[in-house]
């Protein structure tokens, strides 16, 4: 290619740029990325070199990957390593990783809301304004779990 970036190089760019922009590790879509670049299963220590990562930091992606669903950790008869392969539809992880930062950030949204009415003055207007807040954030978690309730086509 013309400016020497590879077309691996810019698939494994646009998945870390994914996973970015919903609050993950460019490393774990740079996992997704290779695995299913090079369509087959792969130990740590390949990932790590794929992805430029050290071996721990790749280890401590998979196993958010791995409750996700996105990935599954097989072991091969006669090979000690362990392997890592895709498991699952990659939409739907995608979906599940997305809900479940969304529900952590409208949990921490609540809390925060909550600890601020306990320090201001009732009746006032900053109360006023968390009561709002937190009932555009409590409709905004109703269309959360709609959503993670609905399979995709």
């Amino acid at each position: 290619m013309g400016n020497g970036k590879t077309l691996e190089n810019k698939i494994l760019d646009t998945f870390a740029e994914v996973a970015s922009t919903i609050g993950y590790s460019p490393l774990h879509g740079k996992i997704i990325g290779v695995l299913l670049v090079k369509n087959r299963s792969m130990s740590l220590q390949e990932l790590a070199r794929e992805t430029g990562y050290s071996s721990s930091m790749v280890s401590l992606s998979l196993d958010l990957l791995e409750v996700l669903g996105v990935i599954k950790k097989v072991k091969k008869t006669a090979d000690r390593k362990l392997y890592i392969e895709l498991s699952g539809d990659l939409l739907e992880c995608l979906k599940k990783a997305f809900v479940m930062r969304l529900e952590k950030s409208i949990s921490q949204s609540l809390n925060e809301f909550e600890n601020l009415k306990k320090s201001a003055k009732p009746g006032t207007a900053a109360i006023k304004t968390i009561d709002v807040l937190e009932a555009e954030i409590n409709r905004l978690n109703k269309y959360v779990k709609l959503l993670s309730g609905i399979r995709l086509p």
